[in-house]
């Protein structure tokens, strides 16, 4: 029995909206529309995308345009359209460009699109994401924001070339906010099911919450022109096939909290198990109280931008 067509529109053609439009195509899971205000830009790599199904073996339509229309019917947006991080800037140095950006899209998404889930990438993640979810309406568990799925992807590079072992093996976990406040886990970190806490002494578990914590900036500051994509885009488009495939995967995601962790109207990091409705569920770890003190703080940071900066 043939698979019911899925429709999947990607706002923002640039780097990471065509890296997860590539991602997802070749993982075979539907039609691909790539949405940019040059409809030339979206067009050309949605053409270049097509012209290289035969050679990776996707048979998926993949179309760009410019006009919101076309994405009706869509079951799935990954949002990554706004203004990517320049050297010196912070994620948070981005609200105010963005958030005009992201009002204009959540207007489009919610006319065309108004039974989507939705995933966002725009930085400032968090508030963006936040910002999304009052724009559209929609409800909170489908307005999802990829912050930890990408955050601990970086850490899991770092633990493996620390340890000298597959990146396959490794499982990290990172809440908190997508940006320096973010909330690394050592304890629910492992290799193997292996608590790094075991395999590596406190100075290099120290060091690689650190560097993965600024992760985002340390590729800023070595390609000097724009931010980083293929993880970033890859991240995006493993969110959106366990949506569209309901997978249930548990990952950590940005979600709007009600009281989990003690926190709640705010968007934040945190493990969740996502399918076909969305955030399905929020699970909440047992934290030490540092740990839980890192996280709130990361909230109250984030909320404090929510109130101070965007007038929430």
């Amino acid at each position: 029995m043939a698979r019911e067509a899925r429709k999947i529109a990607v706002i923002g053609a640039g780097n990471v909206g065509a890296t997860c439009a590539f991602v997802m195509a070749e993982r075979k899971l539907g039609e691909i529309v790539l949405l940019d205000i040059y409809e030339g830009f979206a067009k050309g790599k949605a053409l270049d995308m097509s012209q290289g199904g035969q050679v990776l073996n996707y048979d998926g339509k993949i179309t760009g345009t410019s006009n919101y229309e076309d994405i009706a019917g869509s079951d799935v947006v990954v949002v990554t359209s706004g203004f990517p991080r320049q050297p010196g800037m912070s994620r948070e140095d981005l609200i105010g460009k963005n958030a005009e950006i992201i009002s204009q899209v959540g207007t489009g998404i919610r006319d065309f699109a108004p039974e989507a889930i939705i995933i966002m990438v725009t930085n400032p993640l968090d508030l963006m994401t936040y910002h999304m979810q009052k724009v559209t309406g929609f409800p909170s568990n489908r307005v999802i924001g990829q912050a930890g799925i990408l955050d601990s992807a970086r850490m899991t590079h770092f633990v493996s070339d620390a340890i000298g072992c597959s990146n396959e093996d490794v499982q990290a976990m990172v809440l908190g906010g997508h940006g320096d406040t973010m909330v690394p886990l050592p304890r629910y970190t492992t290799v193997g099911g292996i608590p790094i806490t075991q395999l590596l002494d406190d100075e290099t578990i120290k060091s690689i919450s650190k560097r993965t914590a600024s992760g985002g900036g340390e590729i800023v500051k070595l390609l000097e022109r724009g931010s980083a994509f293929y993880a970033p885009g890859s991240a995006a488009a493993i969110m959106a096939e366990s949506v569209l495939n309901d997978r249930k995967r548990m990952l950590p995601c940005s979600a709007l909290l009600n009281g989990e962790y003690g926190l709640s109207d705010v968007y934040i990091g945190v493990p969740v198990i996502l399918g076909k409705n969305g955030v399905e569920r929020i699970i909440e770890l047992d934290l030490e109280k540092h740990e839980l003190e890192n996280l709130q703080g990361s909230a109250s940071f984030y909320k404090s931008q929510l109130s101070d900066i965007m007038g929430y």
